[in-house]
């Protein structure tokens, strides 16, 4: 948090002072920064709520869906029922009228309206022109709630496992970003030291060609040396030029490559403190603590063990398609019906219902096999690639410990390299001082620094780039105190 702190309170002195404000940042710092304020690791946090979202999406599933509904229908033609009296006349019409008078009749009655007369035929109002009876009112209003809740629901069980297993991948995905973006962080943070490492070691050896030159000019306007000296002097500052100046590209490109990685603004002045030489002492460390037993911390190899259990759930949600399904569902309804728009006449009969309901799938074509045969050949595919991502990887792994042995070595050598090559430079210049050298020898000493310097910074570069691929590759964590 202190950390954080410091670096909002930087931001906001550069917006206010609107004054660029350099930031010493060590690697911890950097990977901090860039941990809170990537784009990349904050888009995979949210991805992570949004498989949450998902799965409590799914369990409302399980819970009572209740609705409530309201209909109005106009009738714009009602319906006609005829009654047939038969060979026998009145007796046999006296046989249907009058028992269904008896059932219909009261519920007009109840309504409030008159029961046509069932035998005057075309004379009543609610019979048409040929005897037959009209049945229905002009109005029909009704409104109510409905409940519904499955009991037993086997597929969106597994679909709530499905969503758990869909949330883990999810947190190894946003670990997996996390760790690619420590991965691409510190490497860029080691190209901006060896970028001003190198730039500082060609300086120093352009300031020191651009003394000897004044040295050398002064002697030959004394008569002390040769024209060609002092040519061969100028000549070694101007080679030596175009080098700085590309030194000093590399350290600019570097830089906004950090920020960028960082999440930062690229007006923001930061200052990563430090040189490689700074990170030698703990090479040897580093090497003796490798652990190649064991890729089980690796995200991928742990993405692909998450999605093998997502395909073991999926057949088994696939499976469940032949298992039976129950249900209960239930409703209150209030129903009116009238010729008019009076609502305070109207009477509304309420209608409540309770029940379940049971779906046995018995023939579906198939379909439900085809996906369980599918979702088996995904899981061998998927075994398939996990056993060769598996061998790659460890490939990898070797590989990159081997680059960290080559360039441990190389740092070594290297490192004896600059020792003999400073006194080598040290015998050129006395031994020209006193006139016993030449100028090729002095160039060729000082050009033999150079390499010597440049090839030690680019040894513990690879070696440390190396040692980051293989953290990448194992999986490990970044602590505190791993970077400072």
């Amino acid at each position: 948090m202190k950390k954080q702190l410091l670096f909002a309170i930087a931001v906001a002195l550069s917006s206010l002072t609107h004054a660029q404000q350099q930031l010493d940042i060590t690697l911890q710092e950097a990977l901090d920064i860039a941990l809170s304020e990537s784009p990349t690791v904050k888009v995979a946090d949210r991805e992570i709520t949004k498989k949450e979202y998902a799965k409590k999406e799914t369990i409302a599933g399980l819970l009572p869906q209740i609705s409530a509904s309201a209909s109005y229908n106009r009738t714009l033609k009602k319906q006609v029922m005829y009654m047939s009296s038969g060979k026998g006349g009145g007796g046999f019409e006296s046989m249907i009228t009058e028992p269904l008078e008896g059932l219909v009749k009261p519920v007009y009655d109840k309504l409030g309206m008159e029961f046509p007369d069932l035998s005057a035929g075309s004379s009543s109002e609610s019979s048409s022109s040929d005897g037959g009876m009209e049945v229905g009112l002009a109005n029909n209003w009704s409104g109510g709630f409905s409940l519904g809740m499955p009991i037993f629901a086997p597929t969106l069980y597994k679909t709530i496992q499905i969503n758990s297993l869909d949330i883990e991948l999810a947190v190894e995905n946003a670990r997996a970003s996390r760790q690619n973006l420590v991965n691409q962080v510190s490497k860029a943070f080691y190209q901006y030291i060896l970028s001003k490492d190198s730039y500082n070691a060609i300086k120093e050896s352009y300031e020191q060609s651009l003394k000897n030159y004044k040295q050398i000019e002064d002697k030959y306007n004394q008569g002390l040396v040769s024209e060609y000296d002092k040519i061969r002097a100028d000549v070694q500052v101007k080679n030596l030029k175009p080098s700085l100046v590309q030194a000093d590209n590399a350290i600019t490109l570097a830089m906004l490559q950090l920020k960028v990685l960082m999440g930062v603004s690229d007006t923001l002045d930061i200052n990563p403190v430090g040189t490689l030489k700074d990170f030698e002492s703990q090479l040897y460390g580093d090497v003796l603590s490798v652990d190649l037993t064991t890729l089980s911390n690796n995200s991928t190899l742990k993405q692909l063990e998450i999605q093998n259990e997502i395909l073991k759930k999926t057949l088994k949600l696939n499976r469940t398609a032949y298992m039976p399904t129950l249900s209960l569902s239930a409703s209150y309804q209030w129903n009116a019906m009238n010729e008019d728009f009076k609502f305070s006449d109207y009477k509304w009969n309420p209608y409540s219902m309770i029940g379940v309901s049971l779906s046995v799938p018995i023939f579906q074509g198939g379909k439900n096999y085809q996906k369980v045969r599918q979702t088996k050949i995904d899981m061998d595919v998927l075994n398939i690639n996990r056993l060769n991502t598996e061998r790659t990887l460890s490939l990898q792994a070797q590989s990159y410990l081997d680059n960290m042995k080559a360039a441990l070595e190389e740092v070594g050598s290297n490192k004896e390299g600059v020792m003999q090559a400073k006194k080598g430079c040290d015998i050129a210049r006395k031994r020209y001082d006193v006139g016993a050298g030449t100028i090729l020898e002095l160039n060729d000493a000082e050009v033999a620094l150079i390499q010597a310097n440049l090839a030690y910074n680019q040894s513990i570069y690879n070696f440390l780039s190396a040692k980051a691929d293989l953290d990448l590759v194992l999986g490990k964590e970044v602590t505190d105190n791993e970077t400072k």
